[in-house]
């Protein structure tokens, strides 16, 4: 039978071996490496809540298209920098087939998963005006593109939307954008830690201010289709999913195979910038560089630098899995509804025993089931709550690392894939209150 709640010593001594002072800055990863030193001491198997991993197998048409590239060769040639022409074609006939907007085959860049997409875009979009540089983030976010940005030391502004939803998002933005050195926004939609998504007025608000200010908006996309309030991911059929691509000619999206084919460990992705974009010339781009258009120094400088190419093999299995879901032959949708089911269970439990929603509603709508959701408890600070969970075995990350003003944390549902963990969660939640009334 466990003891619950661990002795907080043993997690003194983890946190002080690691050189974390506040356990609310814990990175992900610092804080899953937290839970495993836990397990190792004390012998308890931890929830792992921390780390957004794809807890369904991989899609299969892409493994298949993988592995005949390779068994034909392509491991000893270097892939062409703006990607094979097969991902490409697929790439953009999947934006139609499940976004309705048009983008030619050149705009869609291949990348190292999503997160050397954004690394690559941030350090792009500083390069285009001398007198715009700044990355804002509308948060809550992902927080490891805060840390790219610190890494690049490249400025950045951010605000929570947690109290600007609505008509109160337009003013809020523009305060930031007058000050006429913003050079990208971004967001993800559905959002990552709290899975919000924006409407479209509140798209239209950002498109316009961006298309106003000369902005470009950065929209990730790892989430694609997964709103599963709505039947999206029917190929050619509304409803499609929202983007930011309706209300301006100033965006890149990342479109990531992570979440939505389950296909991380690949490391593959693409930046599909808008047609309108791509042939854009910046002089400050022909100064730097020797070319103008932003297309060419974004493929031919920037990520030539940062890896000469993404994976040959992957590309091949992007591509496949693109062309599957566009044919009608791949409902990862459906496949991927499986994180709403263990959302939807695992929220009453936190709700049973006395947590709230944090990011509860998009307007007046309940936010959709889904992979990440956010939890508070009482007047407990994100720093608290994160160790007193973690004294009950259960492991997640503060929303203080995604940039939000809430106390409290995030839940990925992912890793929950065996039907015992919602047993112990439960377990575990009813000590967690009976001990906190």
């Amino acid at each position: 039978m466990e003891r619950l709640p661990l002795d907080r010593s043993v997690l003194d001594s983890a946190l002080e071996r690691m050189d974390i002072a506040d356990i609310a800055q814990a990175t992900i990863r610092q804080s899953g490496d937290i839970a495993r030193i836990l397990e190792n001491e004390t012998g308890t198997e931890f929830l792992h809540l921390e780390m957004g991993v794809p807890g369904l197998p991989p899609e299969q048409v892409g493994v298949e298209a993988e592995c005949k590239a390779l068994r034909q060769g392509v491991a000893s040639q270097y892939p062409s920098m703006s990607g094979i022409p097969e991902l490409k074609e697929q790439a953009s006939r999947f934006i139609r087939a499940f976004l309705d907007i048009g983008i030619a085959p050149q705009g869609c860049i291949p990348t190292v998963g999503s997160m050397q997409g954004s690394f690559t875009l941030f350090l792009l979009c500083s390069q285009l005006d001398p007198k715009k540089n700044k990355i804002l983030f509308i948060d809550p976010g992902f927080p490891v593109q805060r840390n790219q940005v610190h890494i690049l030391n490249i400025p950045h502004a951010s605000f929570d939307i947690y109290e600007y939803r609505a008509e109160k998002l337009g003013p809020k933005l523009e305060s930031y954008l007058a000050q006429g050195d913003v050079a990208a926004i971004v967001y993800s939609n559905p959002n990552n830690p709290a899975w919000i998504c924006l409407t479209e007025e509140e798209l239209r608000t950002v498109g316009e201010l961006a298309s106003r200010y000369d902005a470009i908006v950065i929209e990730d996309l790892a989430y694609l289709c997964m709103d599963f309030r709505k039947p999206l991911g029917r190929p050619f059929e509304a409803p499609y999913q929202s983007s930011i691509a309706r209300y301006t000619q100033n965006y890149i999206l990342m479109i990531s195979g992570s979440k939505i084919f389950s296909y991380a460990g690949q490391r593959i992705a693409v930046a599909a910038i808008s047609d309108a974009l791509y042939t854009h010339q910046y002089p400050a781009l022909r100064e730097r560089y020797g070319m103008a258009r932003l297309g060419d120094a974004y493929v031919l400088t920037i990520l030539y630098a940062a890896s000469s190419g993404t994976s040959h093999s992957a590309q091949y299995a992007l591509a496949a899995m693109f062309r599957a879901a566009a044919d009608g032959r791949l409902d990862f949708v459906a496949e991927t509804s499986e994180y709403a089911r263990r959302a939807r269970l695992t929220k009453e439990l936190f709700l049973r025993h006395g947590f709230r929603i944090v990011y509860d509603k998009d307007q007046d709508e309940a936010v959709s089931d889904g992979f990440f959701y956010t939890v508070g408890y009482g007047n407990l600070t994100s720093s608290e709550l994160l160790s007193e969970l973690l004294l009950y075995g259960i492991c997640a990350i503060s929303l203080t690392t995604t940039g939000s003003r809430q106390p409290g944390i995030r839940v990925c549902v992912s890793q929950l894939n065996r039907p015992e963990q919602f047993d112990l969660l439960e377990a575990r939640l009813t000590a967690f209150g009976q001990n906190h009334r």
